[in-house]
């Protein structure tokens, strides 16, 4: 059964995208939180296979098809999981040296290493 790819957050269920989430290394999202991420989102890719929502982090074709959608804006800004910025590198993205984060629990994303004292 082919991929379906779609840009659309229309019929999204977001409780499934919340269990994808849950599968992969992506963490444990609320789906309100995701719905809010989404939607504020200019763009979005989704893989169904068989109906079933099955990709949002589907590696290589996903990360490229957004990076030829974003094409001819001035700046693309991608978050990634702390040890796959060698994966992102391969499109062209460099890291940041002047971003600035307050997280909700900041002792939590020192431990996780998202961000630091200095």
């Amino acid at each position: 059964m082919p991929l379906i790819w779609s840009s659309s957050i229309d019929n999204l269920d977001w409780l499934e995208l919340a269990a994808l989430y849950r599968a992969t290394p992506l963490g444990n999202k609320p789906p309100e939180a995701l719905r809010t991420a989404f939607t504020n989102s200019m763009f979005k890719c989704f893989v169904y296979e068989e109906g079933k929502l099955v990709g949002v982090g589907l590696g290589k074709q996903i990360v490229s098809n957004l990076v030829s959608l974003s094409s001819g804006h001035k700046k693309i800004i991608l978050y990634s999981i702390l040890g796959k910025e060698p994966f992102y590198k391969k499109f062209g993205f460099k890291r940041m040296s002047t971003a600035m984060a307050i997280f909700e629990n900041q002792g939590e994303a020192m431990e996780r290493g998202y961000v630091n004292e200095t």
